[in-house]
């Protein structure tokens, strides 16, 4: 298998991206200098020493192979039998698998489960006493439900993500292999595109179901029927959009968790908050301590509403960032592809057909017209991608506006619902005390009168006198 490596890679070791064993990859020679523009690398590899040891070139670009020596080519005349061939099945370049990404996520949510549940703090634990981690799982089991629901999100995104890397990965390693050798000319005719499709079917199995050689494959194909490089250019342009449409899509499940799980916070927030507000018990109001201890408890009620949306925005905020950066590597990756198709592949097709009839005028008008209509099916092309783009924008913005309407009436409602409550029940209170303190300050005023009535008279006091053996009389 042929490779090709960058020059400052020179002299260090790596790893095969076909059988995954680690080589050496060859030093350039002092005399070595970049191949010109529009010939073909030397080729010349110098008889590897043993199977297993790399034959060095002279290329720019530290081309060498890799294994046992190069097979033999079949001769360039004529047209190569096309009886094995017929493609592979392709596997999709970028969406896991679903129910793996669930039992992966499923088995993270219950790992996490189990390492907070022994952090969990008695009831009889002052929150203002937690520790770090009795903090942490006190925000998942309070509210239980909308907590684990949020928390299986969240791994099962995280699953998606990982596979989608270990995806991306194999595509990177698909770009290392060398495609299109030089070794079979400098150019790519109807007389050696069968060879070229034949390197192709003899690349590695793991590697070549890839978005790199599938695209090479297909062009590669459609060359040799159609010889024509405007159709393959046609069939590139569209093949890259094919691609970028399916990465596109494959973020739909996580970005429908990304807005589910701070919604999901704000669901719990409004459970909470209808719990504290249904806790509130103010029947005896002449009593500070259970006045007290409701207050406490609607408090505590309040609290516990909010670490539900606390969750959810940190649960959202974590995933928001390796998702981006998954999108952008695979968008660099699908970039690295196109470019290659527009500066190796398609320079190098060579139909005959423009130069063999002699009539440059003839073949300024075919490239002129050819040129334009390419450049107006791509602007009808991208006006509709954009007008698709720009419905499927403002479709998410009026959903998500709605959404944001629906849970601030929520919260509004709820609150102005919670300050009727306890502005009633202040009235109802002060009412009571009101009432009590004239009833007291009545009888207090009656009291002081009698009081005073009784200061103003004279009390007379007569001794009557007792008749007994020593008296007068």
């Amino acid at each position: 298998m042929q490779l090709k490596a960058e020059p400052e890679m020179a002299g260090k070791i790596v790893r095969c991206p076909g059988c995954n064993t680690k080589l050496s990859i060859p030093a350039l020679a002092p005399s070595a200098l970049p191949a010109p523009s529009g010939l073909p690398a030397p080729s010349g590899f110098t008889a590897p020493a043993s199977p297993s040891a790399p034959a060095e070139n002279d290329a720019f670009g530290a081309e060498y192979e890799h294994g046992a020596s190069a097979p033999e080519q079949p001769p360039a005349t004529g047209t190569p039998e096309r009886g094995e061939r017929g493609g592979w099945e392709e596997i999709d370049p970028t969406n896991p698998n679903g129910l793996l990404s669930f039992g992966i996520g499923f088995v993270l949510f219950l790992a996490w489960v189990g390492i907070l549940y022994p952090f969990k703090a008695a009831d009889s634990v002052s929150p203002a006493t937690y520790t770090t981690m009795q903090f942490i799982a006190s925000l998942f089991f309070k509210h239980m439900l909308v907590s684990f629901m949020n928390t299986l999100f969240f791994t099962w995104a995280m699953s998606i993500l990982y596979l989608k890397m270990q995806k991306l990965s194999h595509q990177r390693k698909a770009l290392l292999l060398d495609v299109l050798p030089w070794e079979l000319g400098a150019e790519i005719n109807r007389d050696n595109v069968g060879q070229f499709i034949d390197h192709v079917y003899k690349l590695p199995h793991r590697l070549r179901d890839s978005m790199m050689v599938n695209r090479m494959r297909k062009a590669l194909e459609l060359f040799e029927v159609k010889q024509n490089a405007g159709d393959v250019t046609n069939m590139l342009s569209s093949q890259s959009d094919i691609d970028g449409m399916r990465i596109g899509g494959s973020y739909a499940l996580l970005k429908a968790f990304l807005w589910a799980i701070p919604i999901l916070g704000f669901i719990g927030t409004v459970i909470g908050l209808s719990h504290a507000i249904g806790g509130m018990n103010f029947g005896n109001m002449t009593d500070l301590k259970e006045v007290t201890s409701t207050l406490g408890k609607v408090t505590g009620g309040l609290g516990t509403a909010f670490d539900a949306t606390l969750l959810g925005l940190v649960l959202a905020m974590t995933l928001n960032f390796p998702l981006n950066g998954m999108m952008k590597a695979e968008d660099d990756c699908l970039n690295d592809i196109d470019s290659f198709c527009n500066e190796v592949l398609l320079p190098r097709l060579n139909d005959g057909g423009s130069i063999a009839g002699g009539d440059t005028a003839g073949v300024m008008d075919t490239l002129v017209k050819a040129v334009a209509n390419a450049q107006k099916d791509f602007l009808v092309d991208l006006n509709s991608l954009s007008k698709q783009i720009k419905e499927q924008a403002d479709n998410l913005d009026k959903r998500a506006n709605a959404h944001q309407q629906r849970v601030d009436a929520e919260f509004a409602m709820t609150l102005n619902r919670m300050r009727e409550d306890m502005t009633n029940a202040m009235k109802d209170s002060v009412k009571t005390t009101t009432d009590y303190t004239r009833a007291l300050a009545s009888g207090i005023q009656s009291l002081n009168t009698l009081l005073s009535d009784l200061g103003g008279k004279q009390i007379m006091i007569h001794q009557v006198k007792k008749k007994g053996w020593f008296s007068n009389k």
